[in-house]
């Protein structure tokens, strides 16, 4: 690992991006990531990269999927309306089988909202967005650090199984500045001759990008085929982090993102009074960590769920527990962001 380095979560995940070998970037600039757009524009040029603002969202993604066809490693950038906009687009990419990364700094919504944090996109990101039958996985990072790692691991994962991957970020952790760590070497790109326009795997056989099927039939068996390949991302690709789960605690706290920061300093404080919490963390938001949050609840007497949404993720945690025992809700909207004491007096009224 080289030396740590004082960077912006924007920043940080797009020095990560150019490390892991991206060296194709389309976006359209949109608070509060633009410093990501800013960084590419700036790096790109130093590497022989291609950076290209594009004349809106739906070019930009469009690029994306030209890139991605012609077998190189490829990201765009955006932050909640802008992701609505890009979203045909990453229904066609998910069609047509090709590799690409997403970030979304999420911002507060509906409509234009405003720029602060939220994790209002729960819904968009794991429940595909677009039109069709389609997931697209997705990471949630919690620190500047982790938001950069996930970089290499989104590219690692796309290429993989030959799908579009999210990272669903929000505005704080894109515009915090805390210390990151770049390795030396990242894993480089797979052989694009499995999924690149015109590739031959034999001398007969040219690969042809499409994700038009007039025949129903025909699109019933790429619609199946698709969906084995989402069973394989759940089987091997499901993250989840856990923290006192050894304490002997009767309640669990599940939060994922910027608010499981706040929720891990609200469960050491609430140890210091003698009361115990365990906490799990989803990292994959798709697949979700259903089987893990369930075991992670077993014995518990309540299920606290957290989000900086009016509750989105706290749908997974029920479907997850699936009755075993009361699942709770604490939010906020609009952008305001807990603090630890909140969290602390929030969780009292719910376990008394």
């Amino acid at each position: 690992m080289g030396k740590k380095v004082l960077m912006k979560g924007n920043e940080a995940v797009a020095e990560a991006a150019i490390l892991a070998g991206c060296r194709h970037y389309f976006a359209y600039p949109i608070t509060p990531q633009s410093e990501l757009i800013e960084y590419m524009a700036k790096k790109m040029p130093l590497v022989d990269g291609t950076f290209l603002q594009a004349e809106s969202e739906v070019a930009a993604i469009n690029m994306v999927l030209g890139a991605a066809a012609c077998g190189v490693r490829v990201m765009t950038s955006s932050s909640s309306p802008g992701i609505s906009l890009k979203q045909e687009g990453i229904s066609y990419i998910a069609a047509s089988r090709l590799p690409a990364v997403i970030v979304n700094v999420t911002r507060g919504g509906p409509g234009l909202g405003n720029i602060a944090p939220m994790q209002c996109d729960y819904f968009q990101a794991t429940r595909g967005g677009g039109h069709g039958d389609y997931y697209t996985p997705v990471l949630s990072p919690s620190t500047v650090q982790e938001f950069a790692d996930m970089a290499p691991m989104a590219f690692e994962i796309a290429e993989k199984y030959l799908t579009p991957v999210m990272i669903l970020g929000d505005g704080m952790l894109g515009q915090m500045m805390e210390p990151v760590e770049f390795p030396d070497a990242y894993p480089p790109q797979k052989d694009p001759s499995e999924w690149a326009l015109g590739a031959r795997r034999t001398p007969d056989d040219r690969h042809i990008i499409n994700s038009l099927y007039i025949d129903p039939y025909v699109l019933q068996e790429k619609t199946e085929t698709l969906f084995k390949v989402y069973e394989e991302i759940k089987k091997n690709e499901t993250r989840f982090e856990t923290y006192n789960m050894d304490s002997g605690a009767k309640y669990l706290i599940v939060a994922h993102g910027t608010a499981a920061r706040v929720a891990k300093s609200a469960v050491d404080a609430l140890k210091e009074e003698g009361v115990e919490l365990a906490l799990i963390r989803p990292i994959t938001l798709w697949p979700y960590p259903y089987d893990a949050v369930a075991e992670a609840a077993k014995g518990k007497e309540k299920v606290i769920t957290i989000e900086l949404s009016m509750g989105q993720m706290v749908e997974d945690v029920k479907l997850a527990v699936c009755g075993e025992c009361p699942v709770e809700f604490i939010g906020k909207a609009g952008g305001v962001v807990f603090t630890p004491e909140e969290i602390v007096s929030l969780i009292r009224e719910k376990i008394s």
